[in-house]
C-alpha cells in the first residue's frame, strides 16, 4: 500500500495523541521553512534533527507527511530541494525521508522525483500479515448495535501491511461474523512494535491466520451490519483493497460470502 494517498492520518488517535501530532506537524513545518529561508546553521541543524527521527519515530513520519501536504507547490519543491542537499549528511536511509511524502503527493512530476529515492520499501506484491485472537467484551460500545453483551467472547484480527524499514500499516478489528463489526481502527503508519502493544492493550494473544480467511470473516461481519442497517466503520474504507476479489479461493469449509459484493457496498458508504 506504499505510495497511496492518505486523508485519515489522525483517525483513531486519542485526543491527546492527536494534539501532540498537530504540535509536531507545526514545528516541523516551521523547521522546514527556516531551513529554506535562513542561512543560520542552527536552523539547518534543527531541520536535520527532524530528519534523523524519521527512521524510527512513526509520529515524526506522520508529522512530516502532514507538514509537507499542507505546503503549496513551491513549498513542496523547496522541501525536496532541501532533502537533495541534506539527505546525504543525515545517517538515515533515504526511504525514511521520502516515503512519507509519497503517501500524500498527487503531482505526477513530484511523485516521480520522490519515487527515485524510495528503495527498500514494500512493494505491491508484499502480502499483508493476518493474525487473529479472541477476547472478552469489557463494555458496551456506544452506538455499535452489534448485540454483543459484556463478558461475551468476540473475535479480534490484526492485518499488518509492511511499508518500509520497521513501519507498517495496521488494521485492528473486533467483530462477530454473524453480528457485525464492533470496533475497527486503522493506522496508516506505525512502528511494528505497536502491533504487540495494541494486542496487550486488548488482552489478546495473536496467532497467524490465512489472510483470505480473515477477510472472509470480516466480509460476513460487514454483511451482518448491512442487514441490521448499520454503516461500515470508516476504518474499513481505508483498507477497501483488502476486499478485492483477487484473494486465494476459499475452501468448502469456508464458503464465500462475497468479498466482491462488500467492495461495492463499502464504496457506497
Amino acid at each position: 500500500m506504499l505510495g497511496s494517498a492518505r486523508s485519515t492520518m489522525t483517525e483513531g488517535k486519542k485526543p491527546r495523541d492527536a494534539g501532540a501530532l498537530v504540535s509536531r506537524t507545526y514545528r516541523l513545518r516551521l523547521a522546514a521553512t527556516d531551513r529554506v529561508s535562513s542561512l543560520d546553521p542552527r536552523a539547518h541543524a534543527a531541520w536535520r534533527t527532524w530528519l534523523a527521527a524519521l527512521a524510527k519515530d512513526a509520529e515524526a513520519a506522520t508529522a512530516a507527511a502532514l507538514a509537507y501536504e499542507s505546503l503549496p507547490a513551491a513549498g513542496r519543491e523547496a522541501w525536496l530541494d532541501a532533502l537533495d542537499i541534506d539527505a546525504p549528511n543525515v545517517n538515515v536511509p533515504a526511504v525514511a525521508l521520502y516515503a512519507p511524502l509519497l503517501g500524500v503527493e498527487q503531482d505526477v512530476g513530484r511523485r516521480e522525483r520522490i519515487a527515485l529515492h524510495v528503495t527498500g520499501g514494500a512493494t505491491l506484491r508484499t502480502p499483508p500479515q493476518a493474525m487473529v485472537g479472541s477476547c472478552s467484551v469489557r463494555a458496551a460500545s456506544s452506538g455499535s448495535g452489534s448485540g454483543l453483551r459484556v463478558g461475551a467472547v468476540e473475535h479480534v484480527c490484526f492485518i499488518v501491511s509492511p511499508l518500509y524499514l520497521d513501519f507498517v500499516e495496521l488494521l485492528v478489528c473486533r467483530y462477530d461474523p454473524d453480528q457485525g463489526i464492533r470496533e475497527a481502527r486503522h493506522e496508516w503508519l506505525v512502528h511494528k512494535s505497536e502491533v504487540a502493544t495494541s494486542a496487550d492493550e486488548l488482552g489478546v494473544t495473536l496467532v497467524d491466520a490465512p489472510l483470505p480467511h480473515v477477510v472472509e470473516a470480516l466480509a460476513h461481519a460487514v454483511v451482518a451490519d448491512q442487514r441490521a442497517g448499520r454503516e461500515a466503520p470508516s476504518a474499513l474504507l481505508a483498507c477497501i483493497d483488502l476486499f478485492a476479489p483477487d484473494l486465494a479461493p476459499m475452501t468448502d469449509a469456508c464458503p464465500p460470502s462475497g468479498p466482491s459484493d462488500v467492495v461495492g457496498s463499502l464504496a457506497d458508504e
